[in-house]
Parts: structure tokens; sequence; C-alpha cells
């Protein structure tokens, strides 16, 4: 069944307005009629079932015909932190960590950056990588779209992540602990996990990483891409969230 997102406004006295590309999806792309279902997602994590009253290309109205239970959420809310990889690998990653619930998702530039931040493309880049997050969240069935994040460097990191209850920092190098003793350990509510780009962390960075206070997390014996690494850690809490 099609997903929309509407905003809380386009949601009143039993109906709800889709507008824009969406209600021009629904007219041509789909070519749903009226009386056809779909769900519509407030952003805020209220899902419902809704049938098509009336279908123009610029505006297509439905009635609420029930609030569906649960939000496709996480219990817990979890930023992904990646370090801006080659070409277009950040793309898979946004819409993949969508899929596996994360939160949010916030690019960094770190040492071992090979794609650096590129003056004047950033909003370009960070439009386009919110769409993408929508489009998933809308195909997974999500309750939220999560927040993607303009590219912060590395060093600006702990200042933006001191609200979190913990921050597991993915490293291969030595003096870390697994993630399944981590989360042996109990999950907290809000979290992030910084994972790095193609060359990994820097020693350096590694140290800064452990004045922070931050969880030292290894993954295991296998050395994973970075755009595999991300979505594993989600997996890994999807799995102990029961989701």
């Amino acid at each position: 069944m099609p997903g929309f997102f509407v905003q809380p406004q386009d949601i009143a006295q039993g109906e709800v307005t889709l507008r824009g590309q969406d209600a021009y999806h629904i007219a041509r792309s789909l070519r749903m009629a009226v009386g056809d279902t779909v769900t519509v997602s407030d952003g805020a994590g209220r899902r419902l079932l809704c049938r098509l009253t009336v279908i123009r290309d610029d505006r297509v109205t439905a009635d609420i015909v029930d609030t569906l239970a649960g939000s496709g959420e996480l219990p817990g809310d979890i930023l992904l932190c990646q370090a801006l990889p080659k070409r277009d690998k950040l793309e898979l990653i946004v819409q993949k960590a969508t899929e596996l619930g994360a939160a949010g998702i916030l690019p960094f530039v770190s040492s071992r950056c090979i794609r650096q931040v590129r003056e004047g493309r950033t909003d370009r880049q960070t439009e386009r990588l919110c769409r993408i997050a929508r489009e998933a969240a809308m195909q997974c069935g999500r309750g939220r779209i999560p927040q993607v994040g303009e590219p912060v460097t590395f060093d600006a990191l702990a200042g933006l992540l001191g609200d979190r209850d913990a921050v597991y920092f993915c490293y291969e190098g030595a003096g870390t602990q697994h993630l399944r003793d981590w989360l042996a350990q109990g999950c907290p509510e809000r979290i992030a996990v910084i994972v790095g780009a193609e060359g990994g962390f820097s020693p350096e960075e590694a140290d800064a990483a452990r004045r922070a206070g931050w969880h030292m997390t290894g993954l295991g014996g296998r050395i994973l891409r970075c755009e595999t690494a991300g979505p594993f850690v989600l997996s890994c809490f999807g799995y102990f969230y029961g989701c």
C-alpha cells in the first residue's frame, strides 16, 4: 500500500490533503482511483489509513479510516554519523539507514576522507539526501523522516553529541570492545554511531574519541566497507530492540 507524509496542518476534521508531487504521483504515476487506500504519516510518528475521495493532479483528499498501530520506528533514537565516502556512496547509506530506523544521519569530514566538501554545493547535496531519506521513509512505512544534517568537521562532533546517552565509535584498531558486548550491558535511549570513510580513522582521531568518553567499538573479525558498517550496526540495534 503506498505511503505518504504530510504536514500536521494537512490533517483536519477527519480528512487528509496531499498536494504537489505526492498528488501528481497518486493521480498519474500510480493511477489510483477514488476508493483506493493509502497510508499517511504526519512526521511525528502517527500513521493513518486513508481512503481517497478526490483525485486531481495538484490536490488529493482522503478520508481517515483508521489509526494504524505501530509507527515503524525503533524505540531508541539513533543518530548515524558517517564520514564522507567516495562518489555517491552516501546516498546508499542514507537510504539504507532510513530503512533500518536511524533517526538522523550526520555527515562529517575526517582526516582520511578522500572526498571533501565542495563550497557552494553543500546545500544541493543535502537537499538531495533529504529527498532520498523521505522517499525511503515512504517506501518502508516509517512514521518519521530522518533528518540529514549539513557536513561538519570531526572536531565538531564532540560538541554536537554532548546530549547523547552513549556514542559508539566504530574502530578496527586496538583497545575496542565488540558491539555485542556493549549491547549486553544494555542500550541507552539516545545513541550516536560514528563510522569512518574508506580509510577508517587515524590514531589521533581514535585518541580524541577515547578522551571524549566514546565507546570504542569493534564490529567483528571482518573489515567492513564504510557503506556496510553503518547499516550493520543499525541492524544490530534493531535486533536488540526486537524490531
